[in-house]
């Protein structure tokens, strides 16, 4: 199992810990599984009342895509299979608060994660950046997920940018994307103490605000999705290519702002 679920019977608070930290919490097919189910468990367990979710290790909240997972697609560019569609609770139909604690890097198909997060915690080694463009992939459900978390001009930049520049805890902070920002490995605590006091207001009552919260931006989220295949479609290099670029880069090259 490379998912951890721990739950606490008094605060009515679970901690979901994607726990590969020797490959920096990447996602592959077995943990994607793995959060659809966990999603989906949640839903009928009514003695959990708010989630948690970090990642396991000093490095890394999570850095998306395994890069060694072998993704079967068919030809049509119609039918494109994205694994990480189905890795969020909201897209598992989950309407329990949601908080997320990010220590380390929150980089590409992370933000799958994030942006169905409720709110972010960060700590003062968190760092955010999206890889796409870098390597010749178009950033589609990572984009509009972050847009709709942050100003649009920051949002641009970090996804235009790709591996160039990295943004801070401080400059996450100072623009939205995370909530609240705690000393070095204090965002675990931090968002335990937040989903609390939250796991302690009538559920219905904060079940039913989530859901708000998800349906003031949902109309808008939908249409961009349903662009998103074509646009990856076209606009991804072949994957050999994509290899290729990966292979060639310089580690440590990158401005932090």
């Amino acid at each position: 199992m490379s998912l951890g679920v721990r739950t606490d019977d008094d605060t009515g608070v679970a901690v979901v810990t994607l726990d590969r930290p020797d490959r920096l919490n990447a996602i592959d097919l077995a943990l994607a599984a793995e959060l659809t189910k966990c999603w989906r468990a949640l839903r009928f367990d009514d003695s959990v009342r708010a989630v948690v979710l970090t990642g396991a290790g000093e490095r890394a909240f999570c850095t998306g895509i395994d890069r060694d997972a072998v993704v079967p697609q068919p030809a049509s560019p119609y039918m494109l299979d994205d694994p990480l569609l189905r890795i969020g609770p909201k897209a598992n139909d989950l309407w329990k608060p949601v908080v997320a604690a990010v220590r380390g890097m929150a980089c590409g198909g992370a933000f799958y994660l994030l942006g169905e997060s409720d709110f972010v915690v960060a700590d003062t080694t968190a760092v955010f950046f999206d890889p796409h463009t870098a390597y010749g992939m178009v950033s589609a459900y990572e984009s509009v997920l972050m847009a709709g978390r942050m100003p649009y001009g920051e949002a641009a930049r970090m996804m235009l940018m790709g591996t160039a520049e990295r943004i801070s805890a401080h400059r996450a902070h100072q623009v939205g994307l995370v909530s609240e920002l705690t000393e070095a490995g204090g965002a675990l605590a931090a968002a335990v103490r937040c989903a609390s006091v939250i796991a302690g207001y009538p559920a219905e009552a904060v079940q039913g605000t989530v859901r708000a919260l998800w349906a003031a931006g949902e109309a808008a989220r939908a249409q961009a999705y349903a662009q998103a295949p074509h646009l990856i479609a076209l606009g991804n290099l072949p994957p050999a290519r994509q290899a290729e670029l990966f292979a060639g880069r310089r580690r440590g090259d990158f401005r932090v702002r």
